[in-house]
C-alpha cells in the first residue's frame, strides 16, 4: 500500500512538473501590460489575438446587419478612433462597427479580442451625445487593453468564443441564437474585477482625448432608466456587470475622489471610500 501511495505521489510530481513547463515549452513569456501595470502570463500573442479578432469579426458581420445610414457608422468610428489614439497597447489597430439588430430593441455593446469593438444602432441613438457614446467606446477598449477575454481564453474558460477564435464559425453557418450565446459566452467571463478594471480605463481614455468623464455617469443613467421599462431589450451585456447604481458610485469615487452617500450606500464593498 505503502509503494502504491509512492507510485501514485511520483506521478502527480511529474505531471505537475509537466504542467509548469507548458508555457515555456509554447513560448509563453511574462511581460507587464502597460495599461494596467500589471504582470501578465502571454499564452496568446498579439498577432494570434488579431487572429481571433478577424474571426470573431466575420463571425459576428454574418448575423447582424450595419447601419444603413453611414453617417452613424462615421460618427462612431470618429469617437472611437478619437479615444484609441490614447489606448496603452500600441500593437492593436482598433476596429469600430455599428451594428443593427432588425430582430429586437438592441441597447448593448461588446468588444472582441485584438482591436474589435461594436455598438448597436439602437444605444447609440439612446446615448445622444458623444461624451456618453465616448463612454461606451472607453469601456469596451478597457476590456481590450486589460486582455480580459484573452485572459479568460488562456484559462480555458470561454469555450464558445475558443470555438469562434478557432475559425470554425467560418466553416458552420450557425445561427443567429448561436452567435448570441457566443458574445454572451464572451462576456459572462467577465468578473466584477474586470468591469471595474474597464471603467477605470475608461477614465483614463476619456480624458487623454478630451471627452468630458461625466459621459461615464451619463451613459449609465441612460441605460438604468431604459432597463426599468421592462424586459423588451437584449441585456447580454449586463449578465456579469455590476448592478449600474454600484457602476455609477464606484465611477464618482474614481473620478472625484469620493462619492456621494445615496451611491455608497449601493456599493457592495465600501473598503477604502471615503463619503461626503
Amino acid at each position: 500500500m505503502k509503494r502504491k501511495n509512492n507510485i501514485v505521489r511520483k506521478k502527480q510530481m511529474v505531471f505537475a512538473a509537466i504542467l509548469m513547463s507548458v508555457p515555456f515549452i509554447i513560448g509563453a513569456f511574462f511581460t507587464v501590460n502597460p495599461a494596467t501595470n500589471e504582470e501578465e502570463l502571454v499564452l496568446i500573442p498579439a498577432v494570434k489575438e488579431r487572429k481571433m479578432g478577424q474571426n470573431f469579426n466575420e463571425a459576428v458581420k454574418k448575423h447582424y446587419k450595419l447601419p444603413v445610414d453611414p453617417l452613424v457608422q462615421s460618427r462612431i468610428r470618429e469617437v472611437g478612433e478619437k479615444l484609441s489614439k490614447h489606448a496603452d497597447r500600441k500593437e492593436l489597430v482598433y476596429r469600430f462597427t455599428v451594428l443593427s439588430d432588425k430582430r429586437e430593441k438592441n441597447y448593448n455593446a461588446f468588444a472582441a479580442p485584438g482591436g474589435y469593438v461594436y455598438i448597436f444602432d439602437d444605444l447609440v441613438e439612446l446615448l445622444e451625445t458623444d461624451d456618453n457614446i465616448a463612454a461606451v467606446l472607453a469601456h469596451e477598449i478597457g476590456h481590450i487593453e486589460a486582455k480580459h477575454s484573452v485572459k479568460r481564453m488562456q484559462g480555458s474558460l470561454a469555450a464558445t468564443l475558443l470555438v469562434l477564435a478557432s475559425g470554425q464559425a467560418q466553416k458552420e453557418k450557425g445561427t443567429h441564437a448561436a452567435t448570441n450565446m457566443a458574445i454572451g459566452q464572451l462576456l459572462s467571463a467577465y468578473s466584477r474585477h474586470d468591469e471595474r478594471q474597464a471603467d477605470e480605463l475608461s477614465v483614463k481614455y476619456m480624458r487623454r482625448a478630451g471627452f468630458n468623464t461625466d459621459g461615464i455617469l451619463g451613459a449609465l443613467e441612460k441605460l438604468r432608466k431604459e432597463r426599468q421599462k421592462g424586459p423588451r431589450m437584449a441585456y447580454f451585456t449586463f449578465k456579469s456587470h455590476p448592478y449600474l447604481s454600484e457602476r455609477m458610485a464606484y465611477i464618482k469615487t474614481h473620478i472625484n475622489g469620493y462619492t456621494d452617500f445615496e451611491s455608497y450606500i449601493n456599493l457592495v464593498s465600501n473598503e477604502g471610500i471615503t463619503a461626503k
